[in-house]
C-alpha cells in the first residue's frame, strides 16, 4: 500500500505542474495576441504626409484635414464631398450660385485672401491655385497661418490634373478617379447624342456684362466643354480670337459678333436688369444664330462661368437640353 501511495503521490504532482504549465502557457497567449492587435491599430493610424507642391515647397499635409480653405478651387471639394471652411466670392460678396446648394453654409472669403481673412477662418491646410496667388513673398504669409499647396504652375491649369491632385492631397485618389471616369462616360455619351442629332453643326458661348460682349475660348472653361468634351465645330471667330487669348474670355465687339458663324449660339447673360442692354441693338438682331432662332440663354448663377466636374457636368446638361430634343 505504501508503494501504491508513494506511486499515487508523484503521479499528483506531475499533474499538478503539468497543469501549472499549461495554465503559464494560456497567460503568455493572449499577451501575444494584444501585442498583435495593437501593432495592427498602429498601422491604420493616420499620419501627416509630406507632399511636394508644383513649386517645388515640401508640403507637411495633416493626417486629417478639417478646416481647408481652396479658393477657386471648390468644384473638386464639393466633387469629392468636401466642405471648405471658407468660400471664394464673386464680385461683392455673391457666392458662385452653382455651388450653393452644397456650400450654402459656409461663409464667404475676399476673392484676393487677405492675409487677416484667412487667419480668422483658422484653416489647418490652405490649397493655392495658380502661382499668382502667392507671388510677391504672399507664400511665406499663408504658410505661417497653415501649410500651404500651390496646386499648379499656370494661372488656367486642367481641371482634370487639379481634381486628380486634390485627391492626392487628401488621400482619395481613387475617388477623385471615379469622379472623373464618370464625367467622362458622361461627356462621351452627350458627344454620341450631338452628333445624331445636329451632325457637325458649329456653336459659341458669349457672355454679355455691363454691355460688353466675350467670348469663350475654344480650349478654356465651357470652350473646352463644348468642343474638346462635345465635338462641337470651332466656329473661324473663335479660333481668331483664341489665338491671342490670354483668359478664359476675351472682349469681342457686336460688329464682330456679327460676323460670328455660329449655328448655335449660347448666351450668359449678366445684363438681365439693364433696359438698354446690348442685346436689344439691331447689330445683336443681325448675328447668323440669332437671326435663325438658335440662341440660348442662361444667367451668370449657372455654371457657365467656371470650371470642374461639376460644373462641366451642369454644362453638359444645358448643351443638351438646348440642342437635343
Amino acid at each position: 500500500m505504501n508503494s501504491t501511495k508513494k506511486k499515487l503521490y508523484k503521479l499528483a504532482a506531475i499533474c499538478t505542474m503539468a497543469l501549472a504549465l499549461a495554465a503559464c502557457g494560456n497567460d503568455e497567449q493572449p499577451a501575444e495576441d494584444n501585442a498583435s492587435n495593437d501593432s495592427a491599430s498602429e498601422e491604420t493610424v493616420e499620419k501627416d504626409r509630406v507632399l511636394t507642391d508644383a513649386l517645388g515647397n515640401e508640403v507637411t499635409i495633416p493626417a486629417k484635414p478639417e478646416r481647408v480653405l481652396a479658393s477657386y478651387l471648390e468644384d473638386n471639394l464639393v466633387a469629392l464631398g468636401i466642405t471648405p471652411v471658407a468660400q471664394w466670392s464673386v464680385r461683392d460678396g455673391d457666392p458662385q450660385e452653382y455651388l450653393q446648394k452644397e456650400l450654402e453654409s459656409v461663409p464667404m472669403i475676399p476673392h484676393d485672401l487677405p492675409f487677416e481673412a484667412v487667419a480668422s477662418h483658422n484653416p489647418d491646410l490652405i490649397i493655392m491655385d495658380s502661382p499668382g496667388m502667392v507671388e510677391g513673398g504672399k507664400y511665406d504669409q499663408y504658410n505661417k497661418i497653415a501649410p500651404t499647396y500651390v496646386i499648379g504652375t499656370e494661372e488656367n491649369n486642367d481641371w482634370r490634373q487639379e481634381l486628380l491632385t486634390i485627391g492626392e492631397i487628401f488621400g482619395r485618389e481613387d475617388d477623385a478617379q471615379k469622379v472623373l471616369d464618370d464625367y467622362e462616360g458622361k461627356a462621351e455619351e452627350a458627344k454620341q447624342q450631338l452628333t445624331d442629332a445636329i451632325g457637325t453643326q458649329s456653336a459659341a458661348a458669349v457672355w454679355l456684362v455691363n454691355n460688353s460682349f466675350f467670348i469663350v475660348s475654344d480650349n478654356l472653361s465651357s470652350g473646352a466643354v463644348m468642343y474638346g468634351d462635345l465635338g462641337l465645330t470651332v466656329p473661324s471667330v473663335v479660333e481668331e480670337i483664341s489665338a491671342s487669348a490670354t483668359g478664359n474670355w476675351s472682349a469681342i465687339s457686336l460688329e464682330k459678333l456679327v460676323e460670328l458663324d455660329a449655328d448655335h449660339l449660347f448666351l450668359i447673360n449678366s445684363d438681365t436688369n439693364i433696359e438698354d442692354s446690348a442685346i436689344k441693338e439691331e447689330l445683336w438682331q443681325n448675328i447668323p444664330a440669332v437671326k435663325n432662332g438658335n440662341v440660348y440663354e442662361f444667367g451668370p448663377d449657372t455654371a457657365w462661368l467656371y470650371t470642374g466636374a461639376v460644373a462641366n457636368e451642369q454644362i453638359v446638361d444645358h448643351i443638351m437640353g438646348s440642342l437635343v430634343q
